[in-house]
């Protein structure tokens, strides 16, 4: 395999002379009968001989955090999307971009939604007193 090195031309520059430093890149053809006739066997030896793509150790997964699904949390509470986002206070369109992974909550959205799983009506609480106090 080559490598590509691309350099920038100077504003006037000919750009002709960026073609100069350019190596073409032979990408491989896949050979999908090959990968549709291997086993199941075959598929995990070839993934685990691939020193990019190792599994994770049982100490690097216990060290990863649990993504709050707003989808999973939303169903679990039976309420639709435009419910949920009225009753907690989210932009619909938020909650929409959250479900369908168009953006990730930050992390003080994550962990509204965390309070929100564990306890909604606390939330419903805290949220009609901040009301009765303005």
């Amino acid at each position: 395999m080559t490598r590509t090195t691309t350099t920038k031309a100077k504003p006037g520059a000919d750009a002709n002379l960026m073609d100069e430093h350019v190596d073409n890149l032979a990408v491989p053809e896949t050979d999908w009968t090959r990968i549709e006739a291997m086993t199941d066997e075959e598929v995990l030896r070839n993934a685990l001989d691939d020193p990019d793509a190792q599994p994770l150790t049982a100490e690097q997964r216990a060290r990863l955090r649990r993504y709050p699904d707003p989808k999973r949390i939303r169903l679990g509470l039976d309420l639709t999307q435009e419910q949920f986002a009225r009753r907690f206070e989210i932009a619909l369109g938020t909650l929409r971009d959250w479900e369908q992974n168009v953006r990730l909550p930050d992390s003080a959205a994550k962990a509204y939604l965390r309070v929100i799983a564990n306890d909604p009506e606390g939330v419903d609480r805290a949220l009609a007193r901040s009301y009765r106090q303005r």
